[in-house]
């Protein structure tokens, strides 16, 4: 299976913020789109990073007290790994794995974004694949196919 199965069923919504809002407002934003990243975007089109919750406690290692008043662009990652409609969870898995991330960005060819895929989602997708198959492994067995 693909990105795309999974954004068939949990949609495409991306929640974004600009690199010039506080961490604050960054904050308020994952916990009121209840996600654990937000996709950095200035334009509405380009991807100028990503920040996600790890992102935010480095910062407040780092600045203390004063965190929430530095921007999102002092504490993203810009250098954001993305994935496309067609990528398979394998894929997905390895990047996710080997790259220790837990959201990647879907880009269409045109380089808009499609949605975003966590880690969660990924596992949630092949617990359902690995479920349907016991259950198929079960009627078979049992003469019910």
């Amino acid at each position: 299976m693909n990105v795309q199965s999974i954004l068939s069923v949990k949609g495409n919504a991306v929640a974004t913020i600009a690199s010039t809002a506080t961490l604050s407002d960054a904050v308020g934003s994952l916990r009121d789109h209840g996600v654990g990243a937000l996709v950095v975007c200035d334009d509405g089109k380009t991807i100028a990073g990503i920040l996600s919750e790890r992102d935010v406690v480095r910062s407040i290692a780092t600045h203390g007290d004063g965190t929430l008043h530095l921007t999102v662009g002092s504490a993203m990652s810009s250098n954001v790994i993305t994935c496309q409609p067609a990528d398979t969870i394998d894929v997905l898995m390895k990047a996710m794995t080997d790259r220790r991330i837990r959201h990647l960005p879907v880009l269409e060819a045109d380089g808009s974004m499609a949605g975003v895929i966590s880690i969660g989602d990924v596992v949630k997708y092949r617990l359902g694949e690995l479920e349907s198959e016991n259950n198929q492994l079960h009627d078979y067995i049992e003469g019910r196919v």
